[in-house]
This record gives C-alpha cells, structure tokens and sequence, in this order.
C-alpha cells in the first residue's frame, strides 16, 4: 500500500482548510510548529458543524430547524436543582451524595426564567436510584447541552446566536461544574459517562460556546476534565484504555489542550493514540487478519470500531499539518484496516449486524444508520490521507450509498456527517461495485462470502471469541448469536431483514442457521459483562480467497447441547452441514434452516417440491393465526424475493407463519416500551427431545429461482458429500474443481488424509495448477501432515509452515508448528502431473 499520512499528503489534502483556520504555512507548505490554539478551536467547531454546504437547502434546512426545535424544547425544560438540571433527568441521589464532596464556588449564580441559585444553598431531597442510570443521565445532561450549544452556534437553526439560548447553556454548564462535576466527586455508576460520554460532550459545548466562554468557565472546564481524565488514563494500553476507548479517552485529552491552550496535553494525546492503531496478537485491537476486538472477546467493528475510526478521523483532520500530524508507520498500518477490516463488513450500504455487538439491540439504530456513521469516518478519513487511499475510499463510499438507504432518511446522523456524505456522493468519484471474494477472520470467528447479487456471513464462539455481549442491560437475549448464525443479504432483496426491528420482534431461539437446544435462558444469561464463551478452539476454515470451508465445533449456552458445524461456501451457494448433534437438556433441539423477516405487511408464497404452501394474499386477518406444518421427505423448498433451499436427501422440514409482537424494552433496559408487530416465515428441522449423533445437510442459495432450485435438487450429484460425521465434514464439487474438508480428528475422507484436526481446501485449475489451502483452526497442531491423494509434478510455492514436500502419485506435505499462525490459511501452489 503506497501513500500513507506523509506531511505533504495531509497539507494537500487540507488545501484551503489550514489557511481559513489561520495556521501559517511556510515557503516549503509545511505548517508551523506550534499553531495558534485559537485556530484548532476554530477548526473543532467547524468539524463539530459542518462546511460547505447550502443550509437554506434540503435536507439541510429540515435538520437544521429540528435541531433549533429541540434545543428551544430543552432550554425550555431546564429546571436547576441540587442533583439535577432537568427535572426527570437526575443524575445524582441520597446514596451518590456521599461520593459528592461539594465544591461549587459561592460565585456562581445560575438563573433560569425567573430561578435563581447560588452556590450550595439549595439541598433538596433526590428518590434513590440505580448509580448506572444516575451517571448516564450525567452524560445526557452533557449532551443536551451540546445540543443547545450545537444549535446557537449553527447558523440556520432559527435560534443561531439567540443570547437566551446561549445564556442557558452557560448556566447549565455552571450548574453541572459546581453541582457534580468537579474535582473532588467520587464516580459513581458506569465509568464511561465520567471518563469519555460527559466530557467528550462537555468539551464539545465548550469549544462550540468559544465565543462567549470566560477563562473563568474554561478554567473550570479543564478542572473538571483533569479530574477524571488525567494524563494518567493513557499511561498502560490496558483495562478500559484500548481499542476505542483508548481513541476516546485520546480524543478528550486533545480537545481538553486545545481549549486550556495546554500543547503538552495535545501531544500526550497524539502519542497516546500510536498503540491503538497498531496491530495486536490478543485481545483488543486490530488482529493481522483484520479481526477488531473490544472488551477482550467481543468482534465490534460495527460498534466499538466505528467510535474508533470517528475519534481518529476527527483527531487526524483537527491535527493535520500541524507538528502533531498524524504521520508515521503506526498510521501507515491503521490505513490498512478501512479495506481489511471495515469494507468485508459493509454491503450496499449496511454495515452487518453480527460485528456490532450489543448495539443490535438499539431501537434506534440499525445496520443501515450504523454504516452510514461509518462511511461519514471514512469520507472525512478519506480527506485527511488524500492520495489512492482518497481515490478508492470515495468510490467505495459513493458505490454504497448509491446501493444502500437515501442520507436523507437518517435525520440522527446530523448536519456535518449528511453534508460529507451528500459531498461524496456529488462528487465526480467513480461508485465502486461489491467485490467478489471470501475473507476469513479467525481472530473473532466471523466470515464473510461475497459472489455477484448476494453476500453472507458466519458467526461463531469460541474460547477467544464471546457467545454475545450483555451489558447495560442491552441484548438480554443475544445468545444464540454465536450459534453458526448464517445471515445473507441480496442486491436487492432481503437487505431489510435486520433493519426492520428484527431483534425486537424476531424468536431468538431461531435465528437463520444456528443449531440450538430450545432450552430458555434468562435475560442476559452468563450475567452482565460475563461475556460467556464455550470450552472450544476449532473454530475457524481455510479459503483460496474466493471460495472457503468453515467449521465450529459448538457447544450450546446455558446446556449440554454440541455439534459440529460445517459451511462450504461456493459460487451459487452455502452448503451447510451438521454432526455429532447431542444433548441432555431434556428439550428439542433444532436447527433453523431460515428465519426470514416479511416485514408489518409483507407475505410469502413457498414452494415445497413444486407445491404451493399455505399462499397469504396479505389482507387484514389472514394473519390472525400461525400457519404451521411438517413437511415429509423434503427435496427443496423456494420462497420468492429470498432464496431457495436443496436438500440431498429428502428430509423433514418444518414451516410457520406467524405475526410477532415484541417490543426494544424486551431486549434493551433502555428501549422503547411501544410494542411492534413483524410477519415471519421460519423453517427447521427438529432433531429431537435429547439428540444423541443427530445430522442434518441442505443448500442455501440466496436469490436462486425456482426454476433454478428445482435444477439444482435434481442435478444431485454436482455437489458430492464425501463425509458428514462428528470427525469429518467434507465435499467434492468436480465443476468447480474443489475438495474441501473440516477434519475434526486425524483422519482420512475422500482423498485427504490428516495427521492432526485442520480444515483443509484444495481447488484444481484449469491450467493444470491446484491451491491446496490448510488451516488449524483449534491453533493446536505443533506439526501436521497431510495426504492428498492426486498425481503431482512439482511444488510451485508453499507457505513457511511447509517444512518437507513429496510429488508424485500423491501430495505429501508436512507442516511444523502451526499454533503461532492464529488459525491463517497456508497456501500451497503445485502443478498437477
């Protein structure tokens, strides 16, 4: 990868921008040392606001006016009194008094139509709550503020510089300064509102209130600032200082030297930063293969990783071409991650759900907003580096909104991040199209298949990798997420399965391919920040980079339940196995073959062998009941808009149609009570009350017709099951000239042979060429052979693992200790004799 964040890069793609900040350059374009803090505060506000775009425009003009709406709602409510700032909103009791040491200076006197106090005169009795919710109404207290402060300083917001408003926000700023926040309180609650939620948003209303800020405020600000978040929380890349919140906590440092003109504290921050774009072998961060972990064991590209790449946006475009530039190899590697990490992830414009940990569970959010808040880091990031990475970030930007959601129906991504978007896509940048490629993520047990007009993604646990994320009282019922959850989505059809308030009203029992006990599990079961995974290590797969075979070796939460799992992912479809089905729960054990969401009105016609079931035309009370069969000796089934579905030997299938109604509240302590209603049809295969050894084999193939379904079921042999046991899944496709195998003991299938368990994928070419493609997914193996039984000629490359080859009427390859490769597909090249 050429380019990186030189010095010249990042002045040429600041152009204009550093000069309307006023930061000098000199002769050569390099920027001063030491730029006027003045002018970093300049450019925070007009990265915080947003640049060159016409407000009197839509869908500016719109956002512009609600967000003067809601500032005038909350300057309205403002209600000052000891322990709150907002009636409703407290954010500290009798039981968090004690951890408040008052230290308000009697100076300060906060009016609001009419009220006035003074100092710590005004003691009133606070109910008693829980210290989470206390701190977190801390934080939203801080953000309603910015919110006024965004509004007064934003012009076209119909309260742009009203001195009511702007005397409001300093009152309130007053108010939390000398009622809480302040040196001398002990944190209480959740560690976050204190460290980097409230005075992220209280640096940013103070930067936004600039104008009118007396050094006695900003003093005070930077007090407070200093107090819980000391130079100190940056010292060790450990505990809550990695991955993203070390960004954060970077961010807050930064901002809190930009506002008490402190150049130390901007330089702490930007060295500070180095560690968390590195790349890491354990733990957070992110992995060599693009794999991003948050919180130990948690894959969250789509929710810690997208406040990480916002934080170093943002940082690298208010730093750029000054003396802390973000420059330097450890910027060179994060560029990286944009293609490795991020862009595997998004498709047509959705950023997918299995990445984004307990964040799925958001009412108001969903995997079309989450990924247009990406993009906008990506856009920004894009400006910053300047260069190729510049020119193919904007098309892969362009080429996802242009597939995904309008900008202009997600009002919450406000004005700034709209106009970035809406920028790019105006902009003469060409619109990339979806790539065609697998990538395999060992280090967080995700895959993901992407072929012309569809993609898909695994999601599996295992020892390093949590069954889901509960904390917060979010996702109380994420557990099954980890159970082989297959999701895929179209180009064109089914992008709103998990957009349309799936996870509030979907059954989490029966989530799109997972085997399962249906045992109940409580409410966040393992306990909040438990992060439960299961007692296994094969998990993983070997790909050529355009087809894969992946396997998990499961093992149910909460029960006995285990399995083992296999998915061969090919050009037109997925072929899902599965083995060793056992359990002692004493329930039926299943596994989903699909769950697809039909949305408030939606219906389904399917076909099973060619007939027609239970056909809904969609009007009122056609839903009133659940629509339930078994189907007997099953060859395929086809539901149009979806996919179609073969199963090589006639099984039993089990369908239903139902309406659900569920509520956020169900799954998030936070959300909305308000109940919702969503059409599903759901298909499964039960092994059973108490399996013991229990299997099961079927096609997917997203987007196929009927016509071709039906094709497919009686074109049997064009994919060969060689094996399908608890120590061995494996296929043959001679069309595409592939063998592929999870070897789960030593073993023999088929033309392989194994010494030690690995995954093994073999693709024979036409021009007389084979990849053989190993993996050792348990990370176990400190040596393996393998056989593959073909005539060879000669080795053309091999990987360094490779430590003896022999040619001939078969391949002989010996590998050596393959636990330091992290689960890493080795490829080997032969020519075939």
């Amino acid at each position: 990868m050429s380019g990186g964040w030189t010095r010249r890069a990042l002045l040429r793609a600041a152009g204009g921008a550093a000069l309307s900040t006023g930061i000098a350059t000199g002769p050569a374009g390099r920027a001063e040392a030491a730029p006027r803090h003045a002018d970093l505060r300049a450019r925070w506000r007009a990265l915080l606001l947003g640049e060159g775009f016409d407000r009197t425009a839509e869908p500016y003009r719109s956002r512009l006016a609600e967000l003067g709406r809601a500032a005038a709602k909350h300057r309205e409510a403002m209600s000052p009194q000891r322990g709150a700032l907002w009636r409703g909103l407290r954010y500290a009791d009798a039981s968090t008094r004690r951890a408040v040491a008052y230290a308000g200076p009697s100076g300060i006197s906060i009016t609001q139509h009419g009220l006035t106090w003074t100092g710590p005169a005004r003691r009133g009795p606070a109910p008693a709550g829980d210290p989470a919710a206390l701190s977190g109404n801390l934080h939203e207290s801080f953000t309603r503020l910015r919110v006024m402060a965004e509004a007064y300083a934003q012009p076209g917001t119909g309260v742009t510089g009203d001195d009511e408003l702007g005397r409001a926000v300093l009152a309130g700023l007053d108010h939390l300064l000398a009622d809480v926040y302040h040196p001398g309180t002990t944190p209480y609650g959740n560690w976050w509102d204190w460290r980097i939620g409230g005075p992220q948003a209280l640096l940013d209303t103070a930067l936004l209130m600039s104008g009118r800020l007396t050094g006695r405020r900003a003093a005070a600000c930077c007090a407070a600032v200093d107090a819980f978040v000391p130079g100190s929380s940056v010292a060790r890349y450990a505990g809550s200082s990695t991955g993203a919140n070390r960004v954060d906590l970077c961010r807050v440092l930064a901002l809190r030297g930009v506002l008490g003109d402190q150049t130390h504290r901007i330089q702490l921050a930007r060295d500070a930063l180095t560690p968390a774009l590195l790349p890491v072998t354990a733990g957070d961060g992110f992995h060599a293969d693009g794999s991003f972990i948050q919180h130990g064991c948690v894959p969250c590209v789509g929710g810690y990783g997208a406040a990480l790449f916002s934080g170093v946006a943002m940082l690298g475009a208010l730093l750029r071409g000054t003396t802390w530039d973000l420059d330097g190899p450890e910027l060179r590697a994060f560029l990286g991650t944009v293609d490795q990490a991020v862009a595997p992830f998004v498709y047509n414009g959705l950023l997918m759900d299995n990445v984004s940990g307990r964040g799925i569970s958001r009412g108001g959010q969903d995997d079309h907003l989450r990924a247009q808040g990406m993009l906008a880091s990506i856009a920004l990031l894009a400006d910053v580096a300047g260069g190729e990475h510049a020119e193919r970030w904007q098309a892969m930007v362009k080429g996802w909104l242009e597939r995904g959601r309008p900008v202009a129906d997600s009002p919450s991504l406000g004005v700034a991040r709209t106009a970035r978007l809406l920028a790019v896509s105006g902009s003469k940048a060409r619109a990339a199209a979806e790539p065609v490629e697998h990538r395999l993520f060992a280090g967080m047990d995700r895959a993901v298949h992407r072929r012309p007009g569809w993609a898909a993604s695994v999601s599996m646990a295992s020892r390093r990798v949590a069954h889901y994320e509960y904390g917060n009282g979010e996702n109380a019922r994420g557990w099954h997420t980890g159970a082989g959850w297959l999701s895929w989505w179209g180009d064109g059809f089914g992008e709103e399965q998990y957009t349309d308030a799936f996870w509030a009203t979907a059954d989490p029992y029966r989530l799109p391919g997972i085997t399962v006990s249906t045992k109940r599990l409580a409410d966040g079961e393992g306990g909040a920040w438990a992060l439960p995974r299961p007692d296994v290590t094969w998990v993983g797969g070997a790909t050529d980079g355009e087809f894969a075979a992946v396997g998990q070796d499961l093992r149910g939460l909460g029960g006995t339940m285990a399995a083992r799992k296999a998915w061969f992912f090919l050009d037109d479809c997925v072929v899902c196995l599965g083995a060793g089905i056992t359990s002692a729960d004493g329930v039926p054990v299943e596994t989903v073959v699909d769950n697809r969401n039909l949305g408030a009105r939606g219906t389904a016609t399917v076909r099973v062998d060619g007939d027609r079931w239970n056909e809904r035309d969609g009007k009122e009370g056609t839903w009133s009941e659940a629509a339930r069969e078994r189907r007997a000796d099953v060859s395929w089934m086809h539901v149009p808009g979806h996919a179609g579905y073969v199963f090589p030997s006639p099984t039993d299938v089990n369908l239903l149609m139902e309406e659900r109604t569920g509520s956020w509240r169900d799954v998030n302590a936070a959300g909305s009570p308000d109940r919702i209603t969503r059409r599903y049809l759901t298909m499964w295969l039960d092994h059973g009350t108490d399996p013991a050894g229990a299997s099961y084999a079927y096609l997917l193939m997203p987007g196929a017709t009927a016509e071709a379904t039906r094709a497919r079921a009686a074109a049997g042999g064009r994919v060969e099951i060689l094996a399908n046991t608890p120590y061995a899944q494996a296929i043959r496709v001679p069309e595409l000239g592939l063998t592929a195998a999870n070897l789960w003991a030593p073993t023999r299938v088929g033309p392989l042979a194994a010494g030690a368990p690995a995954c093994v994928l073999i693709r024979e070419r036409a021009d007389g060429t084979a990849h053989v493609c190993v993996s050792d997914p348990a990370r176990a193996a400190a040596g393996l052979s393998l056989t593959w039984d073909r005539p060879v000629r000669e080795v053309i490359s091999a990987a360094p693992s490779v430590t003896a080859a022999s040619t001939g009427g078969s391949l002989r390859l010996t590998f050596g200790d393959l636990r330091g490769a992290a689960g890493a597909t080795q490829r080997i090249a032969v020519s075939l004799a």
